[in-house]
């Protein structure tokens, strides 16, 4: 079993031959989208993925590095897509160079894929480029299939490479080199600054007598009311699970922020044992109650008129319980 030091992803691929180009080159590739780019800053080196089309799961891989590339319209080895109903062409600037680990061809309807398995069918099909999955799944694959043991080739992508940054004032939005900050690079700074700055302060004031080594910090899942941005489970229960949902908003919280949330733990019964709402301000009375903890977030000394890497406002974000 290989040892769990990442995530585990599934990259989700919209048609077999951009399937067989990144198992033959051992790449993944992502649009010049805001979804394109959330996927790339998501997924870190020593993270590991899989492929996911037509229902299957398809080989394990580890991220060896990340790459942005420069006028990639007319790079190697996928083509530029148009949508005839937009009229919007996606190419493919931002890429993650793998490492094969294990050969596996699964198919999704299997109990050993169920937590993402219930993500895709409540989501009603791949909206999504990534899919994060919990400990166990990975635990699964890891012994599925065989150990690699052939060869890639690799692309010499002769183009000068770029790193992404984020903005705050649209007029300086200049894709795929700057994007716009989105309540979706949010979600990701969030979901990797948690568990390491307030997650301990979290359990204890839901009275959650477990160590925080003991939950796994996830992102986005679907659920029938909707998508909540943050899962937050043990990664083995026992008997039942203990659920943190977490809602992200860039915004001022409003009360439908906390009905919103207060939804979606309906759904999982006393197993859901608390909400937390992430937003940049909130009102001085909320209809939380107990139930629901206040984060706010924010950026030290932030310049609205900067630039910045994904890496550096994870440096300046802090998250504060508001109690």
């Amino acid at each position: 079993m290989l040892q769990n030091e990442g995530d585990y992803f599934l990259i989700s691929v919209s048609n077999k031959y951009n399937l067989e180009q990144c198992i033959k080159y051992g790449l993944a590739g992502f649009t010049n989208s805001i979804n394109g780019l959330w996927t790339f800053l998501d997924i870190q080196e020593g993270d590991f993925i899989s492929f996911l089309y037509g229902a299957r799961v398809k080989n394990l891989y580890r991220v060896t590095k990340k790459m942005a590339f420069k006028n990639a319209e007319n790079l190697p080895p996928w083509p530029p897509v148009t949508f005839k109903q937009s009229g919007n062409t996606y190419y493919f600037p931002f890429r993650l160079l793998l490492k094969p680990e294990r050969e596996l061809d699964e198919p999704m309807v299997r109990a050993e894929f169920s937590y993402v398995a219930e993500n895709l069918l409540l989501r009603g099909g791949y909206r999504k480029t990534h899919f994060q999955a919990d400990t166990l799944t990975f635990y699964n694959v890891s012994e599925m299939g065989k150990l690699f043991k052939g060869s890639i080739e690799r692309i010499n992508l002769d183009a000068p490479t770029f790193e992404p940054k984020i903005v705050f004032r649209r007029e300086q939005q200049n894709i795929p080199e700057k994007f716009y900050f989105h309540e979706l690079i949010l979600q990701s700074l969030v979901r990797r600054k948690l568990k390491r700055v307030i997650l301990k302060d979290v359990l204890s004031y839901f009275n959650i007598r477990i160590s925080v080594d003991e939950f796994e910090v996830l992102g986005e899942k679907a659920l029938a009311e909707g998508f909540v941005d943050i899962f937050i489970k043990l990664k083995h229960p026992r008997g039942k699970n203990k659920y943190l949902l977490v809602e992200v908003k860039t915004h001022k919280a409003a009360k439908k922020d906390f009905e919103q949330l207060r939804k979606y733990m309906d759904e999982f019964d006393s197993e859901a044992v608390g909400g937390i709402l992430i937003a940049k301000n909130f009102p001085k009375s909320h209809p939380g109650g107990r139930e629901i903890l206040p984060v706010k977030y924010s950026f030290r000394n932030l310049d609205l008129s900067g630039e910045y890497t994904y890496e550096k406002l994870l440096e300046l974000m802090a998250l504060e319980v508001i109690l």
